[in-house]
């Protein structure tokens, strides 16, 4: 991923209390333009060899001090923003249209009116959570946790105490299987339970004061609520401990173990699988694949020590924790004060509209996908970058084609995976239709759980049917892209290209060096540490020589040694073993960006003259490529980025790509030997 999108995203949620919008704080009619190379975001005091990030950024940090409902703010953020801010007007604006609107407006108008109808969310108190507070009180013995557990998969939270979904299969791509997977955890990782660290032992401490002010508010005796949150972190704490590192979760071949209903049932036979998928609404899995097999047969062991009444604690924080923004203001505020202001350093929340922008795009994200794409995403600009795309592939044929490394056998299999990527530009060739859907004006609570529902029963009546390569997994408005190994295919929603990261104004190249350094960038994951190890049809097959694969981890390994000095915040330094494959997808996907540019330009890729804005065409493709990832964040966010992100900071993302290219040296004229010019460099592809 090209940005700091987690696959797997952090089990804390963000908790959003309302608050009063300013008179600045109001919606979009239509996207403002900021050009792909902006002057003003640069700081030409900074020497560009010393500082390249400072030179291209230094200015756009000054001017742009962090929110104070954010935790970080940076050029995808201000985007990703004013993104939301143009989808808050359309969703306003059909909000309160009460005629002439489609179905699918009609459902997005309604479920945003019944987010932001916070009195009406007051009112309701935490009726919307007693059901669930009832049911599971209401368990009598062990054999009733899979009813239960299914029933809060489906409309709730999945992921408590595990995970179960779908997924192509790793060694057969074209069907879906069912797959479980660890889960269970409030914290952002495994280390915040097990870490021996003073501030991540007085966190744990809050998180345990948090969970009992929760219960508290949800009517538990206070003496009971502080019980009750130590059985919480005992239980995490004991499933955090039987998990995989995220970079152990790096290696797919560690996550891969496709067994039968048996296997599944001899790894945790303390848990009525049959049962369980049966409340689902899925067949008895034949075939299912258990991504980290330690960890459920912990888990079977605490459901067979533990008393039943632990696991209805730990049941009710998960299911109040999951609806924590659906019930009353007090709530909210809580859920605010730890996951954000604690554990981000955030120290205000968001206006309502945010999050209610957000709750429409998770829920209805094809509809609301829609409107924002007629309006900002037209032909012209799906057709140039699909032309940039291109490019950017048939520079990668050369690469592959020259390199120096790799023997003509693998060469022949990249080839051929290469060939074989599918390029998605925009939008999906066909939306999700969610008519089936209830929506109701006054029901927030229920239209989330209905919603909900509908999209988990979507995604596991996949299950034992061959794959939809067609869909997507990130909806239009987002700002980011994507690579998917077992589709190979990579992903580009028309929300991130939008200027200034793709800016139909500017000279090709900042254009070449943001949008096409984010295409190269999704391309090479397919070559990466983990996506190398997918074939041409997204499975998990070794198709390297064992001399070709020792030529690569020799030159990745030269990575991981630079980026393992780069400083995160406080001591902490980059893991680069975490941060592996998006440094490499950094690195190459610049070097095939910088090849395609150059061939689009020919000469012009080397004329010192004329000038633009005082930079040569080759500056300003670095300038440009650099301002993509201008930032600021706070030093409790980075704290939990260096713990859990597989990207680097932001400005280790340019200073440690230009430091390996003799083409940067060159643009500006370094010495050899200053801090943007040394005499070793890395380079894989």
């Amino acid at each position: 991923m090209k940005h700091r999108f987690l696959p797997l995203a952090l089990a804390t949620g963000l908790g959003l209390a309302a608050s009063v919008c300013s008179a600045a704080d109001q919606p979009l009619t239509a996207l403002p333009y900021t050009p792909g190379l902006d002057v003003q975001s640069m700081d030409t005091r900074a020497a560009p060899c010393e500082d390249f990030y400072q030179y291209a950024c230094g200015g756009w940090m000054q001017r742009h001090p962090i929110p104070p409902d954010q935790a970080r703010w940076d050029v995808y953020s201000k985007l990703a923003d004013e993104n939301k801010r143009f989808l808050w007007g359309i969703l306003d604006g059909l909000a309160q249209q009460t005629e002439g609107r489609t179905p699918a407006q009609q459902q997005i108008g309604d479920l945003f009116a019944s987010c932001m109808d916070e009195s009406a969310v007051q009112a309701l108190g935490t009726a919307p959570f007693a059901p669930w507070r009832e049911r599971i009180a209401g368990l009598r013995s062990m054999k009733d946790l899979p009813g239960v557990l299914a029933a809060l998969h489906l409309s709730v939270a999945d992921g408590m105490p595990f995970a179960f979904g779908q997924n192509p299969d790793f060694g057969d791509s074209s069907r879906a299987i069912g797959f479980v997977m660890a889960g269970g955890l409030s914290l952002p990782d495994r280390d915040d339970y097990l870490s021996s660290e003073p501030r991540l032992r007085e966190m744990r401490a809050r998180f345990v004061a948090h969970v009992a002010r929760m219960l508290e508010l949800d009517g538990m005796p206070a003496d009971q609520a502080g019980e009750a949150a130590m059985t919480v972190l005992s239980i995490e704490s004991e499933l955090a401990a039987a998990m995989l590192t995220r970079v152990q979760q790096r290696e797919p071949s560690r996550l891969h173990r496709v067994m039968g209903l048996a296997g599944l049932k001899k790894l945790a036979p303390h848990f009525d699988w049959v049962a369980y998928f049966d409340a689902l609404g899925v067949p008895a899995q034949r075939v299912v694949n258990v991504t980290e097999p330690a960890f459920l047969r912990a888990l079977d062991g605490a459901l067979a020590r533990r008393p039943l009444a632990e696991w209805q604690t730990y049941l009710r924080w998960h299911a109040l924790n999951a609806m924590a923004d659906e019930l009353p203001r007090a709530f909210e505020d809580e859920h605010f004060a730890f996951f954000s202001q604690a554990l981000r350093g955030i120290p205000q929340p968001p206006p309502r509209w945010r999050r209610c922008v957000t709750v429409v795009d998770t829920l209805l994200g094809d509809a609301l996908g829609q409107e924002f794409v007629r309006r900002t995403f037209g032909p012209e600009q799906k057709r140039a970058t699909e032309r940039m795309t291109a490019q950017i592939e048939q520079a990668m044929a050369r690469r592959i084609q020259a390199l120096d490394w790799m023997t003509p056998a693998t060469k022949a299999r990249a080839l051929e995976k290469l060939s074989a990527v599918v390029n998605k530009v925009g939008y999906p060739d066909r939306w999700i239709d969610y008519a089936s859907v209830r929506i109701v004006r006054d029901d927030f609570a229920g239209n989330v759980r209905r919603a909900t529902e509908f999209d988990t029963r979507r995604e596991l009546a996949k299950i034992g049917k061959p794959v939809d390569r067609v869909e997507w997994s990130m909806t239009p408005p987002t700002v980011n892209a994507y690579y998917n190994p077992q589709g190979n295919d990579i992903n580009f929603p028309a929300g991130v290209l939008q200027p200034p990261l793709y800016d139909p104004k500017m000279d090709a190249g900042p254009n070449y060096g943001n949008t096409g350094g984010t295409i190269g960038h999704e391309l090479i994951h397919g070559f990466d540490d983990e996506g190398r190890q997918f074939d041409a049809r997204g499975n998990l097959r070794n198709w390297w020589t064992p001399r070709d694969e020792a030529a690569f981890n020799e030159r990745a390994q030269c990575l991981v040694d630079q980026y393992a000095q780069y400083p995160v915040v406080d001591d902490i330094r980059i893991n680069s073993r975490l941060t592996l494959g998006e440094d490499l997808a950094d690195l190459g996907g610049l070097v095939l960006a910088l090849m395609a540019w150059q061939a689009e330009v020919g000469d012009e890729a080397t004329a010192t003259q004329p000038l633009r804005d005082g930079l040569t065409p080759l500056q300003r493709f670095f300038v440009g490529f650099a301002q993509w990832a201008c930032e600021n964040t706070r030093p409790e966010e980075l704290r939990i980025h260096a713990r859990v992100d597989p990207h680097s900071p932001g400005r280790w993302r340019v200073n440690g790509l230009v430091v390996n290219l003799p083409e940067f040296q060159q643009a500006f004229a370094c010495r050899t030997g200053q801090p943007m010019a040394p005499a070793k460099r890395c380079r894989i592809w």
